[in-house]
């Protein structure tokens, strides 16, 4: 029998496959950052599950996460993304993504990437957790906190340190599979 983590609903199927594919992975890629930065912020006050589903919606009104492309997104835009019932539709929301695009390219112009500024808050190496049982998971982190305020000095919105600290998981920059999850150690092999 496979173990994954506890949180995991296995009743949703894609749900499964987003923690047995994607959580914890190391991600890189820039786009893929934004997509997972993008996806955060939207998910401020709701489910991740929530923002799960609508993934492939936020992948069309968001133009695939094209980084360039949403830093200039404009008032039609907004207007176009308010309608659209496919996204959580939350005007604050909306505009911080598009205000995180703009940071987002000040900061690739600064590091050459938003990875390598990203990952310089865990030394470049992702952080292995000891998750034992569910006390073991923690909301935020020494390292989110600094990250979400460095975020927050840059302009980001709706990033704080538990925000971050989730991006920080799914992106895989801390592995916070439990022990005894199947996950844990294939995501360390990839390290």
């Amino acid at each position: 029998m496979c173990i994954r983590c506890a949180w995991v609903d296995l009743s949703k199927p894609d749900y499964v496959a987003y923690h047995d594919d994607e959580w914890g992975v190391p991600v890189y890629d820039d786009q893929r950052l934004f997509e997972f930065i993008t996806l955060e912020s939207a998910q401020a006050g709701l489910s991740w599950y929530t923002i799960l589903k609508k993934r492939d919606n936020y992948r069309r009104a968001f133009a695939d996460f094209d980084i360039h492309t949403v830093a200039a997104f404009d008032g039609e835009d907004i207007t176009r993304l308010l309608n659209d019932a496919g996204i959580v539709r939350n005007k604050l929301k909306i505009n911080a993504a598009i205000n995180n695009a703009q940071r987002f390219i000040e900061i690739q112009h600064q590091f050459g990437s938003f990875s390598a500024y990203q990952w310089q808050f865990v030394n470049d190496r992702p952080r292995v957790n000891n998750i034992a049982s569910p006390e073991d998971y923690v909301a935020t982190s020494e390292q989110s906190d600094i990250f979400a305020k460095d975020l927050k000095k840059r302009g980001f919105k709706f990033l704080g340190s538990t925000t971050v600290y989730a991006h920080m998981q799914a992106c895989g920059m801390v592995n916070d599979h439990h022990n005894q999850c199947f996950r844990k150690e294939q995501v360390i092999a990839l390290y």
